[in-house]
């Protein structure tokens, strides 16, 4: 059995690929995950990546790969058993969380931010009954479905429109927005198809007409004075979705003090229940001084990339250091903004044109992911940029998005 190397005053980072190595594995090794392995090895982690595919992002930056199904129980254990990993960090939703909460009763390892927060957060049940029903937060009208019968009922109570989500599924999957009965049946089906693991059953939402919509980002850490877990706040982040995917995210969003407060007290009380350590990303809606809970995620949020631009530390390097039982700074250094990249074309091992192009926008940076296989809605890379204000930065990552051109490789 191991103990948490982690805990106030018993932190000691060991040497990689030593016998005294601190250890972290992370399940789920895309763009996101890629960021928080580079974080680690900075602070001179050993980084096992695990994914359900060869050469995804991760893999590329760690010091040793796993291909393997994670909703596989019994493949996952082995793989904790044979690796003996310190830390845990689930980054998608597609993961036996059960086997997750039998590792960490075993004190094989610690899952990041807790086993229980890992259950809770990968199915939108588990979490929403928790936000409305038991922390009594403001949310969307909602029901659950488990078939398409059902979900007519629940629609007929909560009308048009509404939203239609699997309960596990992750980036727009699998959702849809309803206007009239005709948009049932292909909502239904198209739910069944989108999402993470095959669970048959849906969220229906009320629809909420929102001014915009916040993903803040807290982060649980150590507080340097006292050891402590402390609750901390980054600047709000703005973002525009299409088809529930990120498209476009900017720092910081500008909100009035009252919704601001809302949306932190939100956040506060979310994570707080959630418990562990490590950043979340807390999405919200927001109308005047009105804040709506939506979801959270328990790791770095997608549109939070904009923070490699904006923030002295970006969410990677937060969760880095949170997760490791350091201190954090949540400090913003200059309003930013980034803008997705996609794929285009359906082909593996894509090149990239227009690179030059677009790192001469000013205040402009990239990061191409490096997947394998791109798609058409595939996000390949993102476009960031810095700016006198965030509709400066806003208007220089579209534009160096725009010059970047996936091709066929030749």
């Amino acid at each position: 059995m191991q103990t948490d190397p982690f805990r106030p005053g018993a932190l000691r980072i060991g040497t990689p690929l030593s016998p005294n190595a601190t250890r972290v594995m992370l399940l789920g090794a895309g763009e996101l995950g890629k960021e928080v392995i580079i974080a680690l090895q900075r602070l001179g982690v050993e980084v096992i990546a695990v994914d359900r595919y060869a050469n995804a992002p991760g893999h590329q930056v760690a010091h040793r790969a796993h291909v393997i199904d994670m909703t596989d129980g019994a493949a996952l254990r082995a793989l904790v058993e044979q690796e003996r990993p310190h830390l845990i960090v689930p980054e998608i939703e597609a993961i036996a969380t059960d086997a997750l909460a039998e590792i960490e009763s075993a004190g094989l390892a610690t899952v990041i931010p807790t086993a229980r927060a890992t259950q809770l957060t990968m199915n939108r049940e588990g979490i929403r009954r928790l936000a409305a029903e038991e922390l009594g937060l403001p949310t969307s009208p909602y029901a659950f479905a488990q078939s398409l019968d059902e979900m007519k009922a629940a629609i007929g109570t909560i009308g048009f429109p509404c939203v239609v989500k699997p309960v596990m599924s992750s980036s727009g999957k699998g959702q849809s927005v309803l206007k009239s009965d005709a948009d049932i049946e292909p909502a239904w089906q198209y739910a069944m198809a989108g999402g993470r693991v095959n669970h048959g059953r849906v969220i229906v939402e009320g629809f909420i007409d929102f001014d915009y919509e916040i993903t803040q980002l807290t982060v649980r850490a150590a507080d340097a004075a006292s050891g402590e877990t402390q609750t901390y706040f980054c600047e709000p982040i703005g973002h525009v979705q299409v088809a529930g995917d990120y498209v476009e995210s900017w720092q910081p969003q500008a909100m009035s003090p009252a919704a601001l407060a809302k949306a932190r007290d939100v956040a506060a009380k979310v994570t707080t229940a959630l418990g562990g350590r490590g950043l979340f990303g807390v999405e919200l809606f927001v109308r005047g001084d009105d804040v709506w809970f939506s979801e959270v995620s328990p790791r770095p949020h997608d549109t939070g990339l904009v923070t490699l631009a904006t923030q002295r530390f970006s969410e990677f390097e937060l969760h880095a250091r949170a997760i490791l039982g350091l201190p954090v700074d949540t400090t913003l250094a200059t309003p930013g903004a980034s803008a997705v990249i996609y794929g285009g074309l359906e082909q593996a091992g894509i090149a990239f044109e227009g690179v030059a192009e677009a790192l001469a926008v000013p205040g402009a940076d990239l990061r191409l992911f490096g997947k394998p296989e791109s798609f058409a809605k595939r996000r390949m890379g993102v476009a960031l940029a810095t700016g006198a204000d965030t509709e400066q930065a806003r208007e220089r990552a579209r534009l160096a998005a725009s010059k970047v051109t996936p091709v066929a490789a030749s």
